[in-house]
C-alpha cells in the first residue's frame, strides 16, 4: 500500500501541471474541453459529493446532457465504462450492463452480481426500449452508438456518450462518470493514480539509449494502433517507438504486409483478442525476415483481470508491464506485481496473487 500512496501522492502533483498525458480533452471542433461542469458541492463522509443542484455536463459528442442529482440507477452498455463504475464504487447502482458479462474476470472477481443484470446492448447496439424500461437515471453509452443518444433524450432519459480511446479522453471519461454519479472524489483519486502512473514510467524510461520499434497487432495482424490512440502513448511512455507512429487517427488501421515489412519492428505484441496466434504468424513465410520473428521476439499483452494493453480501469498497469518488457533494467516484473496487487485491493476491493495476475510467466514469449 506505500508504493501505491506514493504513486497516488504524485498523480496529485503531477495534476497540478499541464502536459500531454494530463491535458484537457478536445472537444468535436478541437476546442479544449474539461468534459463538464457541476454546481457547487461538499464531500459527505463516504467520500461521495453532495449535489446543490443540477449537474450539468458536456460529453465527448459533444452535447450538454444535465442530472437533476446524482445518478442512482445506471445503465452501461459499453464494458469500458462498466469497468470504471465498478472502480468507483458504484457496482450496487448498475441496473443494467452490456453482453458478455460472464466472459469478463474483473466481474466474477469484484462484482459477480453484475452477471445476473439485464444485458442490454454491446457495441454494436443498444435495446432502447429494454434500457428503458430499467427505470435508470443514466445511460453510458459508446461513440459509435451516439445516434441512440436522440433516443434516450426523447424519454427523458440522461445519456453521455463517450470515447475513452485516447489518453486524454480516457482522463476525462473517469471525470464525466464521477461528476454524473457524485463519486468525484473517487474518481480524482483513480484519475491520479493512473497521471502518476503514466509519468513515473515515461520519466524513467525517458534516458534509455535504445528504444525498440514496437509493433502492436489488434484483432488482425496486419491492423495496428496509430499515432493517435490510447495504444500509442503507452508504448512511446514504455520506451519504445510505436513502428505505426507514422500513421495518424484514432481508430485502429489496416496496413499491408509490405508497410509492416518496411519497418521492419524488433518486438512484436499480440492482444489477448487476436483472431491470430504466434503460429500463424511463424508460418506466414512474408513475416520471416522481420527481426523481431527471426529473434524470437513476439510477446501477448496480458488479460489476467481485464485487458492491460486499452483504456479499462486497469490499464495504468499495462503500462509498468511493457515497461518492464522493454527496459527490465529499469522497472522489474516484481515491482510491477505489487503495484498491481495494490491496485486491485485499492480499486475493486479484492486480493490477487501472482497467480491471478499471471504476469510473471507472461515476460515470456507468446506460446
Amino acid at each position: 500500500m506505500k508504493l501505491l500512496r506514493s504513486i497516488l501522492a504524485a498523480g496529485m502533483a503531477f495534476a497540478m501541471s499541464v502536459t500531454l498525458l494530463a491535458g484537457c480533452a478536445s472537444g468535436p471542433d478541437g476546442s479544449a474541453s474539461s468534459g463538464g461542469s457541476v454546481s457547487a458541492s461538499q464531500s459527505t463522509p463516504d467520500g461521495s459529493v453532495q449535489q446543490d443542484g443540477p449537474i450539468t455536463l458536456n460529453d465527448h459528442a459533444g452535447r450538454t446532457v444535465t442530472l437533476e442529482e446524482p445518478a442512482q440507477r445506471i445503465v452501461s452498455s459499453y464494458y469500458l465504462s462498466t469497468s470504471l463504475l465498478i472502480a468507483l464504487g458504484l457496482k450496487d447502482n448498475l441496473v443494467g450492463i452490456e453482453m458478455k458479462a460472464d466472459t469478463r474476470q474483473l466481474f466474477k472477481l469484484a462484482a459477480p452480481e453484475l452477471l445476473d443484470l439485464p444485458a442490454v446492448g454491446s457495441g454494436k447496439g443498444i435495446n432502447v426500449e429494454e434500457t428503458a424500461a430499467l427505470e435508470p437515471d443514466l445511460v453510458v453509452i459508446p461513440m459509435n452508438l451516439a445516434e441512440s443518444a436522440a433516443q434516450f433524450d426523447a424519454l427523458n432519459i440522461p445519456c453521455i456518450v463517450i470515447e475513452p480511446e485516447t489518453l486524454d479522453n480516457f482522463l476525462d471519461t473517469i471525470d464525466l462518470l464521477g461528476q454524473a454519479t457524485g463519486t468525484q472524489d473517487r474518481a480524482a483519486q483513480l484519475a491520479d493514480f493512473h497521471r502518476s502512473a503514466m509519468e513515473d514510467v515515461t520519466q524513467r524510461c525517458a534516458q534509455v539509449e535504445e528504444k525498440p520499434l514496437v509493433y502492436l497487432a489488434g484483432s488482425d495482424f496486419l491492423r495496428t494502433a496509430p499515432s493517435g490512440m490510447y495504444q500509442n502513448g503507452m508504448i512511446e511512455a514504455a520506451g519504445g517507438v510505436n513502428a505505426a507512429g507514422e500513421l495518424t487517427g484514432s481508430d485502429w488501421v489496416d496496413i499491408s504486409a509490405e508497410e509492416l515489412m518496411d519497418w521492419n519492428p524488433q518486438r512484436i505484441f499480440m492482444v489477448s483478442y487476436s483472431d491470430f496466434t504466434e503460429a500463424d504468424i511463424l508460418s506466414d513465410s512474408r513475416f520471416a525476415s522481420l527481426d523481431a520473428v527471426k529473434n524470437g521476439q513476439i510477446f501477448l499483452f496480458p488479460s489476467p483481470i481485464e485487458p492491460w494493453d486499452y483504456p479499462t480501469a486497469s490499464s495504468a498497469l499495462g503500462f509498468y508491464w511493457l515497461a518492464a518488457q522493454l527496459h527490465p533494467d529499469v522497472i522489474t516484473p516484481e515491482e510491477y506485481v505489487t503495484i498491481a496487487e495494490d491496485f486491485y485491493r485499492t480499486f475493486f476491493n479484492i486480493s490477487v496473487t501472482d497467480d491471478d495476475l499471471g504476469v510473471l510467466s507472461l515476460m515470456q514469449p507468446a506460446a
